[in-house]
This record gives structure tokens, C-alpha cells and sequence, in this order.
């Protein structure tokens, strides 16, 4: 994707830290806004969990219950394929892992 060129205005003590701690602005400046942008993702989607919509909420238990009553019943099988994917765990600080590990 071709880069944008943008101005923006900084303290001078501020630009002066950033040449400080690394040569390349921009680099700094992009990894910085990167780190902002997802921080920023990761808040709107704890308060989206935190307070759904209701009618996603109505629609998502129903939905859930719905497959769970399936799958007791043996009845899954056009809802999940155990045959695909491959079994995964959760490791605090490092997310999901094979299994196996």
C-alpha cells in the first residue's frame, strides 16, 4: 500500500526525545500510532463485550442454545466438522497453542 504523507506538529522537546531513542521519525512515529490504533481496538471490543447490544445478546443465546441442544443429540454435525482444525489450548501470555505442546 503506498504511503501517505501527513504534517504534524510536535514540541520541540518531544522531537528531540524521539531523535534521542531512534534515527528514523517516521518509523517511530508510525510504530508508535500502530500501538495506539490497536490499544484503542482492544478497548472498543472489552466495551462492546462488556455491554452488547441487546438484541445481540438475545440473538447469540438463542443461537447458542440452539447448537448446544444439537450437539447433545448427536445432531451437530452440519453445525461443526470435528474433523477440521486441529486442538488448541489457551497459555496465558502467549495466547493459543497446539495442544500437543
Amino acid at each position: 500500500m503506498p504511503a501517505a504523507r501527513i504534517t504534524v506538529t510536535l514540541p520541540p522537546e518531544l522531537v528531540e526525545e524521539i531523535d534521542r531513542r531512534e534515527r528514523n521519525r517516521s518509523r517511530f512515529v508510525l510504530d508508535a500510532i500502530r500501538r495506539e490504533v490497536q490499544r484503542r481496538r482492544r478497548e472498543d471490543l472489552r466495551r462492546s463485550l462488556a455491554n452488547p447490544h441487546p438484541e445481540s445478546s438475545v440473538l447469540a443465546d438463542a443461537g447458542l442454545e440452539d447448537w448446544g441442544g444439537r450437539a447433545r443429540q448427536g445432531e451437530s454435525s452440519e453445525l461443526l466438522d470435528l474433523s477440521e482444525g486441529r486442538p488448541v489450548r489457551w497459555v496465558r501470555g502467549r495466547g493459543w497453542v497446539d495442544a500437543k505442546r
